[in-house]
């Protein structure tokens, strides 16, 4: 349960915090907020001061419908980012959420440690090489389709094993590359309909085959929301509560907007479990 991060040993023995940081004008809850320089590293220290271990920065949105934008645009809206923000923080873990190899390689150039990706693969022919070529951690995420079409190709005899199965045959493939640091997110909202969020979440335990660092992101989705019949800006409490059960099923990532409230949630699972 350890990943390489530029040379750096990650123990997920003890769960982590990772930060979202969106650079598009799109995303479902923080659109427009971060598209300066100045706003994203002031968001930077706020979420280090607030205990995030990793942060993942992000300029193509990937919610339903989300507007299609071109490489170029991309690479502009994330690695100017990522160079300031390494230049600001050397320290800092960076992961790139992206699906194109192209711009998973020029981020881990400028920085990044970890890439982030919820095709695995699919949706970029040259992705695979790049993550060949690299060889850094990579996060293997469950996805039909892509985000324009994902809403349509929610049809499942048992998701649960069908998820598993999805990762077996790309972790085989992983493996084969000699690439070792793999993390698996199920993809909550990404080809699955509010039922089968909460019926893959229950059945969490089951995947990664004990073997594999799992990581949730739920943070303010639908899957909460819809059922309170509200928004994503309501959804903190919902999030921390899932957050919660995620721990509690073996997560050993949490993907959050809101960073303080999600090391709040860590701090009181390790009381739990006598850790103080």
């Amino acid at each position: 349960m350890t990943i390489n991060c530029n040379g750096r040993l990650i123990d997920l023995n003890e769960p982590k915090i990772m930060g979202i940081l969106n650079t598009t004008p799109d995303s479902f809850f923080d659109g427009g907020s971060n598209e300066s320089i100045n706003l994203v590293l002031e968001k930077i220290d706020k979420y280090l001061n607030d205990g995030a271990d990793i942060i993942d920065i992000g300029g193509y949105s990937t919610k339903p419908n989300a507007k299609v934008i071109s490489e170029q645009e991309e690479i502009d809206r994330t690695i100017p980012f990522i160079e300031a923000i390494v230049k600001n923080h050397p320290d800092i873990i960076l992961s790139i959420d992206t699906f194109r190899g192209n711009v998973a390689k020029k981020a881990i150039n400028a920085g990044a440690s970890i890439i982030n990706d919820v095709s695995g693969w699919e949706l970029d022919d040259n992705m695979f090489d790049v993550i060949k070529e690299l060889n850094v951690p990579y996060i293997l995420m469950h996805m039909k389709g892509n985000p324009e079409t994902m809403q349509e190709k929610t049809s499942y005899n048992d998701i649960t094993l069908e998820v598993n199965e999805y990762f077996s045959q790309k972790i085989e493939k992983l493996k084969a590359a000699k690439v070792n640091d793999i993390i698996l997110d199920p993809g909550f909202g990404f080809a699955k309909n509010l039922e089968q969020n909460y019926e893959l979440f229950s059945k969490m335990e089951a995947l990664g085959f004990n073997q594999f660092p799992l990581l949730v992101g739920i943070s303010r989705k639908s899957m909460i929301y819809k059922l309170f019949n509200t928004t994503a800006q309501e959804a903190l409490n919902g999030t921390s509560v899932l957050n919660m059960v995620a721990l509690q099923k073996g997560a050993k990532i949490l993907r959050v907007h809101d960073v303080k409230e999600a090391k709040e949630t860590l701090k009181i699972y390790n009381a739990l479990k006598g850790k103080f």
